[in-house]
This record gives structure tokens, C-alpha cells and sequence, in this order.
């Protein structure tokens, strides 16, 4: 079912969405004394992966459906996909998002014309408020990852890969709900069987890696803050994602807040790169295990670019 939507995707979504680089940074293959390659989905519309998924749905709709309304919930990067899915398929919507989302987001979904609405202090919260009020209002729901037409899209990176490499090792990718790993590691697994999906989050919102290591989703009572915004929350009971990341991660990485801050001051000075920690995780996890790298071709999922000046600011200063 998957590999079919991701290639449906490709078809779909091809003419909207960008062929993101994939560049060499030979400051980590030095370290790793491999081939290291940073899918650079930081440069995508909307500044993150998340233009793919919400696109390929939107694009999916029948037009009774669109005439219904469409009612999403994200922390930022599936909200700014969500948005301009909505501006190119002709359709309206609104938007769920914590009351403590970032604030570089909020103001970029400005730009759009997409209602906004707050509820809760996490995604998860925000998420199942959305959710339930889809329901009563006989509206579409889109959800950022537990959606095979989600997944979908966020799986055709996979295809870019395979375009842009002959080889792949390891491919690491932050975990949030799933989606964008369930995506990958499905057309990579199917094409490319040998190649190692891991997965990377923070250990302050360790949700997947939890759940993967238990056998079964697991969330926190009291969730804390991080710089990973954009993967951070729990995982959806009954989430397709879960069943599938069981299938295609073959193991996780966990990193703490300094290794983010980290990453995210390393993209900045030595490739000049504004990324988000969602994204600096993934690099944070080479970083801190280079030996499970060594003499390898690795591609780290750079997932996006969406952090607010100030945090960037004072994250590179810092640290």
C-alpha cells in the first residue's frame, strides 16, 4: 500500500514541489571516513519535507470533499505544507496548533490564507482537539504523518535518494510521529534492502524510540520542552506509522539538547545552513556516534529550515 501511494505521490505532487539538493559535506565524511550526503529538504517550499505529505492529500481530495473544509493540527512545518497544499488545490482549511508553537512559524503561516486556532500545550493535545472537531463538523481531517496519502508524499525523498546516490549505507532520520521515516524507509527498504534506516530524536521527546523498544506506543505523562520542536509529541494510538517504523528502523539514536544546539551551530559554521533542531538532530546523531559510520556512504535527512531568529540566535552564541 505504501510503495503504491509513493509512487502515486511522485505523479501527483512532482510539478509543485522541488528536487532538493544532495550535497557532500566533507567536514563529516572526513570524520566518518566515508561518504556523508545531507539531503538538503531545508531548501523545499515551506522550508521543510512537510510540503510533500499535506500536498499529496490535498491534491488527493474529490471536490466534494474540499467544499467540506479541511482541518489540520501541527507544531509549524506540516501547518506552512498544509497551507500552500490548500493554496494550490483550491481549497480552505484551518489550522490547530499548540498554544506554545513557535513563533518564526505562526508569523510564516500569516502569509497564507489559512485560519488559525490554538488549543493545548503540546502537539499531541492540539492534534486530538483537531481531530475530534473534524468529527463534529463533518470536516476532512489531515493528519501530519498517520495518513498513507502523508506518508506518501514524504516517502518520494526516498525516490530522490535513490536518483542522487548508488549507494546508501545508512540514512538517518529524525522521528517525530513517523511519517516522514515510514516514507523513506519503505521505498528504500523494497529497492534498496541492505540500506539501514535509522532513527534519530531527541532525548527529551523519545516517543518512537520507546515505543519501538516496548512493542507498542508509548507517551509521556509530562513531556519536555525541546529544541526538536518540529518532531516533539506523542504518537497517535493506532497510528499506521508505528507498525511500519517497526518494519523499516533498523535502529535509533538518541541526542541530548546540547548536541543539538550543537549540530545546529555546526550547519551554521561550516555550511552555512539555518536549520532547525529537528534537523540538527539527525546531524547530532552522527556527530555523537561517528564509529557506527566509519568508511560508509551515509545520507542525513536535513528536514528542515523553520527556527525563529531569536532561538537561532541564541542557540549558536551559546553554545
Amino acid at each position: 500500500m505504501v510503495l503504491a501511494e509513493i509512487e502515486a505521490a511522485e505523479k501527483r505532487i512532482r510539478p509543485y514541489i522541488l528536487t532538493t539538493p544532495l550535497v557532500e559535506s566533507r567536514e563529516l565524511s572526513r570524520l566518518t571516513g566515508g561518504k556523508v550526503l545531507l539531503k538538503l529538504e531545508s531548501e523545499q517550499h515551506t522550508g521543510s519535507f512537510k510540503a510533500r505529505g499535506s500536498l499529496n492529500k490535498i491534491l488527493s481530495l474529490s471536490e466534494r470533499e474540499k467544499s467540506q473544509g479541511v482541518i489540520t493540527a501541527s507544531t509549524g512545518n506540516h501547518a506552512l505544507g498544509f497551507a500552500r497544499a490548500l493554496e494550490i488545490g483550491s481549497a480552505n482549511g484551518s489550522v490547530y496548533l499548540p498554544e506554545n508553537a513557535s513563533q518564526a512559524k505562526i508569523k510564516a503561516l500569516e502569509y497564507y490564507d489559512v485560519e488559525l486556532l490554538f488549543h493545548g500545550k503540546d502537539s499531541l493535545s492540539a492534534e486530538m482537539h483537531a481531530r475530534e472537531q473534524a468529527r463534529q463538523q463533518k470536516k476532512v481531517w489531515v493528519s501530519p504523518y498517520n495518513d498513507p496519502k502523508v506518508i506518501g508524499g514524504q516517502g518520494t525523498i526516498g525516490i530522490e535518494l535513490m536518483e542522487g546516490c548508488d549507494q546508501l549505507d545508512q540514512v538517518l532520520v529524525t522521528i517525530g510521529g513517523g511519517g516522514l521515516i515510514s516514507g523513506i524507509g519503505s521505498w528504500l527498504k523494497s529497492k534498496r534492502p541492505r540500506t539501514r534506516i535509522i532513527g534519530c530524536q531527541p532525548a527529551n521527546a523519545p516517543e518512537m524510540t520507546m515505543s519501538l523498544e516496548a512493542g507498542r506506543i508509548i507517551g509521556l505523562d509530562q513531556p519536555m520542552e525541546t529544541l526538536s520542536d518540529g518532531s516533539a509529541g506523542g504518537i497517535e494510538e493506532g497510528s499506521i506509522t508505528f507498525p511500519i517504523c517497526q518494519e523499516v528502523v533498523d535502529d535509533s539514536i538518541l541526542v541530548s539538547e546540547e548536541e543539538i544546539a550543537k549540530a545546529i551551530k555546526f550547519m551554521a559554521m561550516t555550511h552555512h545552513k539555518i536549520v532547525e533542531g529537528a534537523a540538527g538532530v539527525a546531524v547530532a546523531s552522527l556527530l555523537k556516534h561517528p564509529d557506527r559510520f566509519k568508511d560508509q556512504t551515509v545520507a542525513i535527512i536535513i528536514c528542515g529550515s523553520n527556527i525563529s531568529f531569536e532561538k537561532f540566535l541564541e542557540t549558536v552564541v551559546v553554545n
